[in-house]
């Protein structure tokens, strides 16, 4: 159980300051009800954070993948500076052709009330870009210190600005009008400070990261980036349909939803809102990732390496379940909090969160299997599961969403990743076989699920915040037991002192 502790220890590392930088940031969007009471106004806001992960799977193109995929067999020196080049180039290439159809872009996302908010996304892609393989060397490299220090910095800063623009300098102005603080208010930016503290974190990453860009030498090697590219290429398809999957319903939704232009920037506001309650799991997930893509290729050929990979997608599944049961067993609460800040809209579609939260399970499953193309050099097969998934996706969200709106979008998205997951899996059993305990791992989420549906039960017949608090907390604690009984022997294996 060696590995698992390091991958624990790795995961602590580089995962605690994802989960914290993540946490903030989430903190930060949960805010916004707080400052706005209307959802109808973040809706250009979710419109451009649910085209900037498109980008960035453009811009970075698979070379972070790539990067620990041949760290072991090439020179890292070379490598590292033939991709940083090669990123280099393109980051400037594409950022030009978006500023060239940035008047296209933003009749096609109906952001012609702000227009700026266009500008500023391209800032924030040119930066966090450039800033990717900086970030995968000091996770090869092991240096997590810095790799900690640099990501909580960039979140202080973004976190800062939108707390200060949005929150404390709008309330000094109105107690005092005459303030000269008015010049902050008066340029009807509002809710645009949001994507203006995070472009000034990401302008700070680039800016600590600068030492790692000082190690790029002119060695580019043309033989080396085309290895690497018909490597990676297959993981731009990968990439792009991935966030078809978990972008597209927020895309399209006020274009395909029977509404009016303003109901459907209001439902639009309200679903991008809520949707942050389920991507919880996403925490985790990619705090996971951190760790695990580089330790995955570096297991690769050791022996034993595919029961490790089994040892880890149970110990992963476990964590994803508590997670759901937080989220899906406590969802009242957020609805509390919603009403007592006098924001009642924002309650409208937290039925859906368990749904999508379930799904996202799905989905960091997906990413577990997934491992079985990348070591392998099938990135084709990778390829082709997500163009099937988010071409269900596609058909899903064109036909669910006009009629059933939140409800269509979150069945879209667990379906997806529910056949996503079975078709990996199933793939990944006939050319690189992990065996992986499926039967308890299934066990596992159904219990999860069987346990919300049970508090659900109760609360229909005694809906009480308390008693559905004390149903969770029982809950949890049941689970808990069971995990620890199921899985005795592994824990204490895992938690065993070395000799």
């Amino acid at each position: 159980m060696s590995e698992i502790k390091k991958l624990a220890g790795q995961t602590l590392w580089y995962g605690v300051p994802t989960i914290a930088s993540r946490f903030l940031g989430y903190l930060m969007n949960l805010s916004l009800p707080l400052f706005f009471a209307q959802p109808a106004t973040t809706a250009d806001l979710t419109q451009i954070y649910a085209i900037i992960p498109f980008l960035n799977v453009l811009f970075t193109y698979g070379l972070e993948t790539a990067y620990f995929r041949f760290s072991k067999e090439e020179d890292p020196n070379k490598l590292y500076s033939t991709l940083s080049i090669a990123l280099l180039g393109t980051t400037f290439l594409f950022t030009g052709l978006l500023w060239f159809f940035s008047n296209s872009i933003i009749q096609w996302a109906n952001l012609s009330a702000h227009p700026e908010f266009i500008n500023w996304m391209i800032g924030i892609l040119f930066f966090d870009t450039l800033s990717t393989l900086a970030f995968a060397k000091l996770r090869q490299e092991n240096r997590p210190k810095k790799y900690a220090a640099v990501r909580l910095s960039s979140v202080f800063v973004n976190l800062t600005t939108v707390l200060l623009f949005i929150g404390w300098i709008p309330y000094k102005v109105q107690q005092d009008p005459s303030s000269w603080l008015t010049v902050f208010t008066e340029n009807n930016i509002g809710i645009g400070y949001y994507l203006i503290g995070n472009l000034a974190g990401s302008l700070l990453t680039f800016l600590l990261l600068f030492h790692e860009f000082r190690k790029i030498s002119a060695a580019f090697s043309i033989a080396l980036f085309k290895k690497v590219m018909n490597y990676s290429y297959p993981l731009i398809i990968v990439g792009m349909g991935g966030m078809v999957n978990d972008m597209l319903s927020r895309l399209i939704y006020q274009h395909v939803v029977n509404l009016p232009v303003d109901e459907a920037k209001h439902e639009l506001g309200i679903f991008g809102n809520i949707y942050r309650l389920a991507v919880l799991i996403t925490i985790l997930i990619q705090a996971f990732r951190m760790a695990a893509e580089p330790f995955f290729f570096k297991q690769k050929g050791e022996e034993n390496a595919q029961k490790v990979y089994a040892r880890v997608m149970k110990f992963f599944v476990i964590a994803c379940c508590f997670m759901f049961l937080f989220i899906s067993l406590f969802i009242d609460l957020f609805g509390w909090f919603f009403i007592t800040i006098n924001r009642p809209l924002w309650v409208q579609g937290l039925q859906i969160v368990p749904l999508l939260a379930l799904g996202n399970i799905f989905l960091g499953v997906y990413y577990n299997l997934s491992i079985w193309y990348k070591l392998t050099d099938k990135n084709n097969y990778g390829a082709m599961i997500t163009i099937a998934g988010a071409l269900i996706t596609i058909g899903l969200n064109i036909l669910l969403i006009p009629s059933l709106h939140y409800m269509g979008a979150a069945l879209a998205t667990f379906l997806c990743y529910l056949f996503m997951m079975v078709v990996s899996y199933y793939m990944g059993q006939q050319h690189y076989p992990v065996p992986y305990a499926v039967k308890k791992l299934i066990t596992y989420m159904v219990i999860v699920v069987l346990f919300w549906g049970i508090q659900r039960t109760i609360l229909y017949f005694f809906p009480h915040l308390w008693l559905g608090i004390l149903i969770g907390f029982i809950s949890i604690g049941l689970f808990s037991w069971l995990v620890w009984w199921a899985e005795q022997k592994e824990f204490s294996k895992l938690f065993r002192k070395a000799n």
